[in-house]
């Protein structure tokens, strides 16, 4: 008895200290760089000292690591880069886990992660993360974001060897911001994730029951007499293209260049010259009837990278700039005996530069700065001939810019501004935004939220509006909560260079949560949720609606995943926004919605999500049911495929079709059907280059019934004679075959085909058969291109110079 109750204290004394001691490793200086080869036999890693003793991130926190899967690293570094070495013992060397991916991406594999802070603020971590195929990933790491768009060139090498596997690494000092002092100490830690059994590893302890990652690195001191190098490079391109659309051909080749430039150890310059997005990837376009605008995901390279100081505030919506002309022309603009004969619905952007960075002293600063070319309609006269020009879109210059200063490890207070201005007498925008974020000492209390204001010249006319949000909650332990009230007023709008959805209302919001940190009997983790929100206008303050719900979620010791909600909305709400003019509303009955999914073990070489949705309406027969299957197979660790089957039945739906002329609003009741297939899958030839290829089909045929309704102005429907056709049937077919290869670090060659086709007509009686034959008889687009990229750095053609 005594024997074990030594063993426990002595575990308690380990456990304790690995929680509470910060760790520091210190490294040397090398006259001759280690070989990056993946082989430590190099006399650079002689003598050094060793980060060990990590301790488990999850599922449980604190544990010692075993001593057969244990994790041994050195550090050395010199005057151009630092040098990593990791020792991952393992038993089993031959089952160690090994999926290509694409760079940035994580494929069923063992990872290892390098997270450094060079100002070792605790906020601001740049992550670089190695695989066991040796893919690369890396990441800018804020609290509460880890930015994977932000890409570096450095060099690793990875040998699976008959007790582990061994990770080289050579990181330039190029890819790192740090400071220009004599001796320096970075934030350090190292991550260690084994993806059979989802166990990862720290080298120093993290608490996950409060505070943020970033605030629990370890350091990395011994670095002298380095110096930032010059971060200067070029990505130089040429592209070519062709396209065929309904009959007509045609060739397009594209020359362009992306830069990089060091201004200082702090901050960065970006710049863009004759752009070229030709190979974006494709929108999942669906069928919109609601009042509000659909937002899609930016696919444009230099909009997502590094842009991780432009994203606070829901200020700066990117697919604003070169988005479609504010004054696109339209059918009802032609007079009599004219036709439309040219009429972009794309604005080009002319160049872009973007600066951002951040202190020793907490402060970050970002510009952002984008000029579109002015953009024409032409519009021909059918009994003269004659073509006048119209312009959809000004010259026009969009800008953004932002403050925001770190204190206290955890807290940040902001000052974001956008603005567009547009050539002429057109429409101008003008937001600014105050955030704030205030966390307690203890790291498990805060108060945060914004304070935004909207100016709109147009006409003549300026417009103001404003916008104002605040919550207090508990971010700690396992019970968290939160609540809020927010407020913004009619005239609030951002969706010159933001994105906006919904103003004039008034929020009360509020959650509450409970979470489990360490694995029970059955469960590595599960949460249970619930949250009430109550909604207001805020003209007059009248009453819109509420919203309630629960929700549990968990993951069981063998992986599988899965969850349930319940959400609804209780007794009669009012909808200010379906009838599209201001003022009016239309009374809802209550609303219940069901949720649940499931996901399997994705380290499998088969696995499955799944998920069904319901939603009715009570007091009448309208409900809505929706079901999605994706199944995914690995055939071997370098080729897999995933499909993807969503289908979605609504009946005696009621939405807006139509106001007329008199002022009268028109209601329809429409039955809607929606079915998406979808595939992805890839044959990676090794970790540079590889096949990609992706697919999806979306239909959605819209049916109304022949009677139509007038809304009431007590919220209410009555039959309406209106009878015009409003039926849709709705089609998009996307499929991108792609070939990539890094061919260099920093360079590459992408191939891509490219088959589109849309459709929308009003056949929305076809069955899915008919459907894909009506859809084929439609003009397809085929585009085929080629890319080049190269990438320059200024040392590396120093040096060859």
């Amino acid at each position: 008895m005594n024997k074990i109750l030594i063993v426990i204290a002595f575990l308690s004394i380990t456990l304790i200290s690995a929680q509470e001691t910060k760790k520091n490793l210190i490294t040397k200086r090398v006259n001759t760089p280690p070989k990056i080869d993946g082989i430590l036999n190099d006399k650079a890693w002689l003598n050094t000292n060793i980060a060990k003793d990590f301790v488990m991130f999850r599922p449980t926190s604190g544990s010692p690591e075993n001593k057969n899967n244990r994790t041994e690293v050195r550090v050395v570094y010199d005057d151009e880069a630092i040098y990593f070495a990791a020792y991952l013992y393992d038993e089993n060397p031959n089952e160690i886990p090994k999926e290509y991916a694409n760079r940035d991406s994580f494929g069923s594999a063992d990872w290892f992660a390098i997270i450094i802070n060079p100002n070792n603020d605790f906020q601001n971590d740049t992550e670089f993360f190695i695989q066991a195929t040796g893919n690369q990933a890396d990441a800018k790491s804020t609290p509460n974001d880890e930015d994977f768009s932000w890409s570096a060139v450095w060099d690793s090498e990875v040998k699976i060897v008959k007790d582990g596997w061994i990770i080289e690494v050579k990181i330039p000092y190029a890819a790192l911001r740090f400071s220009n002092s004599e001796i320096q100490t970075w934030g350090l830690n190292f991550h260690r994730h084994f993806r059979s059994n989802r166990h990862q590893y720290s080298w120093n302890f993290i608490d996950r029951t409060k505070g943020v990652i970033q605030q629990y690195s370890g350091t990395l001191s011994g670095i002298k007499n380095i110096k930032p190098s010059t971060r200067l490079n070029f990505s130089p391109y040429a592209s070519t293209a062709y396209n065929s659309y309904d009959g007509e051909d045609n060739f397009e080749s594209n020359i362009g260049l992306d830069l990089k430039y060091g201004i200082n150890e702090s901050f960065t310059l970006d710049a863009t010259l004759i752009p070229d997005f030709g190979q974006t990837a494709f929108d999942d376009l669906v069928l919109n009837l609601g009042p509000f605008e659909e937002q899609y995901q930016e696919q444009r390279p230099f909009f997502t990278e590094g842009t991780e100081l432009f994203s606070k505030g829901d200020l700066f919506y990117s697919r604003r700039i070169g988005n479609t002309p504010v004054d696109y022309f339209t059918d009802k603009n032609l007079s009599e005996n004219e036709t439309i004969i040219y009429n972009p619905d794309k604005v080009n952007m002319l160049n872009a530069i973007k600066v951002s960075g951040r202190t020793k002293g907490g402060l970050g600063i970002g510009v952002f700065n984008a000029v579109t070319e002015k953009t024409e309609a032409k519009i021909k006269n059918l009994t003269t001939d004659e073509i006048r020009k119209v312009v959809t879109e000004p010259l026009a210059n969009y800008n953004v810019l932002i403050l925001d200063q770190q204190f206290n490890k955890n807290s940040s207070v902001s000052l974001i501004n956008t603005n567009v201005l547009r050539n002429g007498s057109a429409r101008d925008a003008n937001a600014t935004g105050l955030l704030y974020t205030l966390v307690n000492k203890k790291n498990t209390h805060f108060i945060d939220g914004s304070f935004k204001t909207s100016n709109i010249k147009e006409n003549g006319n300026t417009t103001n509006g404003y916008y104002f949000d605040t919550s207090v909650g508990k971010f700690a332990g396992k019970i968290q909560y939160e609540l809020g009230y927010r407020i913004v007023d009619e005239n609030f709008n951002i969706n010159d260079l933001g994105f906006q959805n919904t103003n004039n209302y008034q929020k009360i919001y509020s959650s509450i949560s409970y979470r489990i940190f360490e694995p029970t009997k059955f469960f590595t983790d599960y949460s249970l949720s619930s949250w009430a929100n109550l909604n207001y206008r805020k003209t007059h303050g009248d009453y819109m609606d509420n919203e309630v719900g629960i929700s549990f979620s968990a993951t069981t010791l063998k992986q599988l995943s899965f969850g349930a909600n319940i959400n609804s909305v209780i007794g009669a709400n009012y909808n200010y926004y379906e009838p599209r003019v201001e003022g009016r509303f239309y009374k809802d009955d209550p609303e219940i919605n069901y949720n649940g999914w499931i996901s399997s073990d994705f380290s499998k070489k088969f696995a499955i999500e799944s998920s069904l949705f319901y939603s009715t309406r009570i007091g009448e027969s309208r409900d809505y049911i929706e079901f999605e299957l994706e199944p995914r197979y690995r055939f071997s660790d370098k080729f897999n495929v995933i499909y993807g089957f969503n289908i979605g039945f609504g009946n005696n739906s009621k939405g807006w079709v139509n106001k007329l002329e008199d002022g009268t609003i028109i209601f329809g009741n429409r039955d809607s059907k929606n079915i998406t297939n979808s595939i992805s899958g890839r044959y990676n030839f090794d970790i540079k280059s590889g096949l990609s290829l992706t697919f999806r089909h979306y239909w959605s045929p819209i049916e109304y019934d022949s009677q139509y309704f007038s809304l009431n102005e007590n919220g209410t429907l009555s039959p309406n004679s209106y009878s015009k056709n409003h039926n849709i049937n709705f089609n998009t077919w996307n499929l991108d075959l792609s070939y990539s290869w890094q061919f260099a670090p920093g360079s590459q060659l992408v191939a891509l085909y490219r088959n589109a086709i849309f459709n929308e007509d009003d056949n929305s009686n076809l069955n899915f058969n008919k459907n894909l034959t009506n859809l084929f008889n439609q003009p397809k687009q085929h585009n085929l291109s080629l890319k080049l990229i190269y990438y320059l750095d200024y040392n590396n053609v120093k040096t060859w110079l």
